[in-house]
């Protein structure tokens, strides 16, 4: 019981942070996009892209020091949780060190000879570049401390934190309309501040949390060779994601220019912000998971898996459903002028992420596990043959949105490739038969509110009305139809007790109250 209450806590905290800071985040990108123009924005997205595109480096070790930190802290041993973080903060500057590197020779030269940038803007480029390789490394630095953070399930300092630097982003905004000076450079530079104060103040919190605690920068071999053995297997699979995700951008400014960039930056943006939604709650859930498979409590891990897919999931289709919809008005509405490709980008960058949602809770446990070499081999391929499949279609002349519809056929692939590995990782678990029946359940939801909503959807004229209407009535049927088709008897009684106590208690507050 205190573990759901921690959880429905944290994850009320997280719902403030994003609430705040995806409208903060949705406002500022129309601002930078009118403020750059699309070709700038293009620019800074691609450019800044070749960085992320070394960030696998940076991912793979954070995933290792994030399930370290959250297993040792299950297991309640503080000193080898102490020497963990230390040694996850010597890895992580030997990280910024190689990133630098490759970052200063590879990554230059990538830019200067490959990247489709006109030669007017290729010295605002070079700078992009620069002041976004010093932030990769302000980035990398701060994850140890990010990460210490989450596994001592401190939502509410994160929720602050990121607000605050959603706060900051906005007041760059300001600043380029004041400043009188070449606006890609600038926006860059800015941007390059924020992550460094960021990563200032997580380490002033997270060494108030762990206190008291001094770093020692020494190999301590007997914590990092067992995160470093993790992090290698990890380190395909997170070099897929990126590699896909850079590489479909590089991709589209091969054959198709910037402009196609801007679109996609906007697809990723929206995507971005919507995932949030999901992600919050399974942000919160996710120390629990690593700390159930710590101590051994498998069946309550098995609970939490199944019903944190399942409300993770009815989060996301709540918003993505009318956001698919509505996508047209909603894009004009907040970018006024929006890029070629960007509506159908938007409309398709969606789905996949509402696929992984049902997904992650099983990677969670795979990773609590530690034993992720299948798995990461496995679905990194599955990632990264979006690469070759576009280059093909490409040339043979097809339109920039075959990426994404082969992302969706490649999402439903893995979603099957991460249920069998889970069952042959741990079989104790008893999961494949529970991951089959809520993708079916999750489907039949998905077709009913979808031909309920796109009927009514089509009887209006595009507007204000119709985009209220299309949210009101999905917050209506998506939930009814979720508790009727998604969840078992017992689950249904819990929903209907939690309603009946609300209800209750709002009756005698009003009594009491004189009301």
């Amino acid at each position: 019981m205190n573990n759901n209450k921690r959880i429905i806590k944290n994850t009320l905290f997280l719902y403030i942070r994003m609430i705040f800071t995806m409208g903060v985040n949705l406002y500022t990108s129309r601002l930078v996009l009118e403020t750059l123009g699309i070709e700038n924005y293009g620019i800074y997205n691609i450019v800044a892209g070749v960085i992320v595109m070394f960030g696998f480096l940076n991912a793979s070790m954070s995933g290792a020091t994030s399930r370290f930190l959250t297993f040792e802290l299950g297991k309640g041993n503080r000193k080898s949780l102490l020497k963990t973080f230390s040694a996850s903060l010597t890895v992580h500057f030997i990280i910024a060190g190689i990133i630098l590197i490759l970052g200063e020779t590879f990554g230059l030269w990538w830019m200067n000879t490959k990247l489709v940038i006109s030669p007017t803007k290729l010295y605002a480029a070079q700078w992009v570049y620069q002041f976004s390789i010093i932030s990769a490394i302000f980035s990398i630095i701060q994850v140890p401390y990010n990460a210490i953070i989450i596994a001592h399930e401190k939502m509410n300092i994160y929720a602050y934190i990121e607000i605050f630097n959603s706060s900051l982003k906005l007041g760059i905004i300001l600043l380029l309309n004041i400043l009188n000076y070449d606006k890609l450079i600038l926006y860059a530079f800015l941007i390059l501040c924020v992550s460094a104060i960021i990563t200032i103040i997580y380490r002033i919190c997270c060494i108030k949390i762990i206190s008291p605690f001094k770093f020692n920068l020494k190999w301590n071999k007997e914590v990092i060779l067992p995160m470093l053995n993790f992090s290698t297997w990890d380190l395909y699979g997170n070099m897929s994601v990126i590699a896909k995700t850079q590489g479909v951008n590089m991709l589209l400014n091969l054959f198709f220019g910037v402009l196609v960039n801007a679109a996609y930056g906007i697809a990723n943006q929206v995507q971005g912000a919507v995932n949030s939604f999901s992600s919050n709650f399974l942000l919160a859930t996710r120390p629990q998971v690593m700390k159930y498979f710590a101590s051994g409590e498998i069946e309550k891990m098995r609970s939490l898996m199944n019903n944190s897919s399942k409300f993770a999931f009815i989060l996301m289709y709540l918003l993505e459903l009318p956001f698919i919809l509505e996508c047209n008005f909603i894009l004009h509405l907040w970018l006024k002028k929006v890029p070629e490709y960007a509506l159908v980008f938007t409309q398709l960058n969606l789905i996949p992420s509402l696929i992984y949602t049902l997904c992650s809770p099983m990677v969670f446990a795979i990773h609590a596990s530690g034993k992720i070499k299948s798995f990461s081999f496995i679905t990194g391929t599955i990632y990264l043959s979006v690469i070759p499949f576009s280059y093909f279609f490409f040339k043979m002349g097809f339109s920039p949105i075959i990426p994404y519809i082969l992302n969706i056929v490649l999402m439903m692939i893995l979603y099957i490739a991460v249920t069998l590995v889970l069952h042959y990782l741990l079989p104790q678990l008893s999961y494949s038969i529970i991951s089959l029946k809520n993708a079916i359940l999750s489907l039949i939801m998905v077709v009913l509110s979808s031909i309920i909503l796109i009927y009514i959807h089509n009887c209006f004229p595009e507007g204000w009305i119709r985009l209220i209407s299309t949210c009101l009535l999905s917050i209506l049927i998506i939930p009814l139809l979720s508790f009727f088709v998604l969840f078992d008897r017992k689950i249904r009684k819990k929903i209907i007790k939690l309603i009946m106590d609300k209800l209750i208690f709002l009756k005698n507050f009003l009594i009491n109250k004189n009301i």
